[in-house]
């Protein structure tokens, strides 16, 4: 599979967002991963497969990357829509992603990951209609922060970008040639690394929950699907030997999950206000962390 980048020297983009500071950010972003191709990527394993890369260049305005045909290995379907146990798959996949490298410095990477935080959309933020959630952004994007507990983030964690196995035997070569049994090989591969950084993990938990369901089935899958994200992220932090207190880490993870959506929720009302990701449950928990930084009287 080849990945060929030529930008353009006149620069379009569908919703007019066509500034110098934002055709930096998209040139950074491909710099960044070629980078974490060649630097980080041999850390995932079977756990959260990525394809193997065989040529990375990065020019000024042109970038070349050649990689393993993850079709041709087993990961051959996409989805507009995923099943609960599909999404589990993913979130077991971001999991042991977080897992494999907390606590390690995004060096030469996004020194936050994901491609709405604060620092990098201050055309959105300005587009942002004054309100209670534009006063409190730089608020939330700090708290976000100055998490104690960080890791590597794949920083665009959608559904679109998770390329799934439809059967146990489309992978049958990876677990025999890895002496594997089905519950130990992903049955999702993850690909588009350009926004990956330093950060906390429901950042990526947040988009990927957002990509898949609406308003209402995020409200019934919400705990459901969090609590499979974090039983899977504790048990791989033991089994890669990680010396993390468990139940701190779950525990400000699981706080920070209605600020990691508040954050991207700001991002969408500056860029795109009528994006169908704007609902009610989005609402909720942006009002829910707003309630954070009212002083009781």
């Amino acid at each position: 599979m080849i990945k060929h980048v030529q930008l353009p020297e006149q620069r379009q983009h569908p919703r007019g967002w066509n500034s110098e500071f934002a055709h930096q950010r998209k040139l950074d972003s491909y710099k960044i991963e070629t980078y974490w191709y060649q630097h980080y990527a041999k850390q995932c394993n079977q756990h959260c497969r990525v394809a193997k890369s065989y040529l990375l260049e990065a020019g000024e305005q042109t970038f070349f990357m050649a990689f393993e045909d993850l079709d041709a290995s087993g990961f051959n379907q996409r989805k507009q829509h995923a099943t609960l146990e599909e999404m589990q798959n993913c979130l077991s996949w971001l999991a042991h992603f977080h897992a494999i490298f907390i606590g390690q410095q995004p060096k030469g990477l996004w020194q936050q990951g994901t491609y709405w935080h604060l620092q990098t959309r201050p055309d959105e933020f300005k587009a942002l209609p004054d309100s209670p959630l534009k006063q409190a952004a730089p608020l939330i994007d700090k708290t976000l922060a100055n998490c104690r507990y960080t890791t590597l983030i794949h920083g665009d964690a959608k559904l679109a970008n998770f390329c799934f196995a439809p059967e146990l035997n489309a992978i049958d070569n990876e677990i025999s040639n890895n002496r594997m049994s089905t519950h130990e090989v992903s049955r999702v591969a993850a690909v588009d690394f350009q926004y990956v950084g330093g950060g906390c993990g429901m950042k990526d938990v947040a988009l990927f929950i957002s990509s898949c369901l609406n308003a209402e089935a995020c409200a019934q899958h919400e705990t459901v699907l969090l609590n499979h994200y974090f039983a899977t992220l504790r048990s791989a932090i033991i089994s890669y030997g990680k010396n993390i207190p468990l139940d701190e880490l779950e525990q400000e993870w699981r706080d920070m999950y209605a600020f990691a959506w508040a954050d991207f929720y700001r991002f969408l009302k500056g860029w795109c206000p009528d994006h169908w990701k704007v609902h009610a449950y989005s609402e909720q928990l942006t009002l829910q962390t707003l309630a954070t930084f009212i002083a009781p009287r």
